[in-house]
């Protein structure tokens, strides 16, 4: 199994000069987030938060505007203190890191990504993504052999020496990006990086952003309230809703078996043709009774990760069931005609 890189356990933020009282009613009371404005005149930012974060994984946090997604993520750097609950980054409890512990751990190991950038003006680009170096007092040389790697990650070679007003905002973001990079952090935290461009540039930038990910390994937490594109580029997505999250799962879980109804609505729009899988939907092979006319032996095979899009494209091939494969090469399912059109129409046979 893989290391678990980030772990919140149990993690509130109540805002207010009462928050401490408010925690202690919330826990001996069970006050909901109303009752403890009323009371306290409090507001309960993210309540009772707990996930983890396997290396490697980009964890998608969803959610529409006051939901407490951007709360959390600076929890996990503690640019918010919690008024309760537990925070682990790499193996290491951030809330007993001290002021230069705490400095070292941002500097070395975590980079954040904001959507508002906050490029300074006065530097060119290359200066730009050198910074965080310069803070932890690198040689310029290293710092210009690094921005320029960084940059060519990003595809801005040859805008070294331009200055931030003389790039489009989706050049803007990429410099962002490299800037991240430049640390070589093994935590990125990215607070809607792309919601203000164009769908075009917005897309170009997913596609890159999965690329580097996935060449360079990092762990991303990546917030959005845009479904769509947690669906494209999380491994797993969680859906917050009044600082709750209401549910975890892999972008099929999400879009099969919503936890609810506020879910349900959010994926109702969703097409589910690259969202759900061979898996999900086949009948055991060992249950299946072929009817007449059908073949087994003569059945098309596929993986059991083939998503339906392409089941779909297969089924307009041939009059036999689809035999599924596990990663072995074993017949282990069937997936016929009957089958598919339920996995289109519900996401699960």
């Amino acid at each position: 199994m893989s290391e678990d890189v980030i772990v919140l356990d149990g993690v509130w933020k109540i805002f207010g000069d009462r928050a401490n009282e408010a925690m202690a009613a919330v826990q001996e009371r069970g006050l909901t987030k109303p009752e403890v404005l009323n009371e306290f005149g409090c507001v309960v930012g993210i309540a009772d938060c707990t996930f983890e974060v396997k290396r490697g994984e980009i964890f998608c946090v969803m959610g529409l505007s006051g939901s407490g997604k951007s709360t959390m993520v600076r929890h996990l750097n503690r640019l918010i203190e919690p008024t309760a609950g537990k925070i682990s980054m790499l193996g290491k409890d951030m809330l007993a890191l001290g002021g230069e512990e705490l400095r070292e751990m941002r500097a070395m190991h975590i980079g954040m990504v904001f959507q508002h950038m906050a490029l300074l003006p006065h530097r060119t680009v290359r200066d730009n993504v050198g910074f965080p170096l310069q803070v932890r007092g690198e040689p310029k040389s290293k710092r210009w052999d690094v921005s320029q790697r960084c940059l060519s990650m990003v595809n801005l070679d040859g805008y070294e020496d331009r200055f931030p007003r003389e790039l489009s905002g989706g050049m803007q973001q990429r410099v962002g990006l490299a800037r991240a990079l430049a640390s070589d952090p093994e935590v990125l935290l990215m607070d809607e990086p792309f919601s203000a461009l164009d769908p075009l540039i917005r897309r170009q930038l997913q596609d890159q952003f999965m690329g580097l990910s996935a060449e360079l390994n990092k762990t991303t937490v990546f917030i959005t309230h845009d479904l769509d594109e947690a669906i494209r580029i999380g491994n797993r997505i969680a859906i917050m809703k009044d600082g709750v999250i209401v549910q975890i799962g892999t972008p099929e879980d999400i879009v099969t078996k919503p936890a609810d109804d506020y879910v349900e609505d959010f994926v109702e729009g969703i097409s589910k043709l690259k969202l759900v899988f061979a898996h999900s939907i086949m009948e055991d092979i060992s249950s299946y009774k072929p009817a007449r006319g059908e073949d087994l032996a003569k059945s098309p095979r596929t993986s059991h990760d083939t998503d339906l899009d392409h089941l779909i494209d297969i089924a307009t091939t041939t009059k036999q069931p689809i035999v599924i494969q596990n990663d072995k090469g074993k017949d282990v399912g069937v997936v016929n005609k009957s089958t598919l059109l339920k996995g289109i129409q519900g996401g699960k046979a």
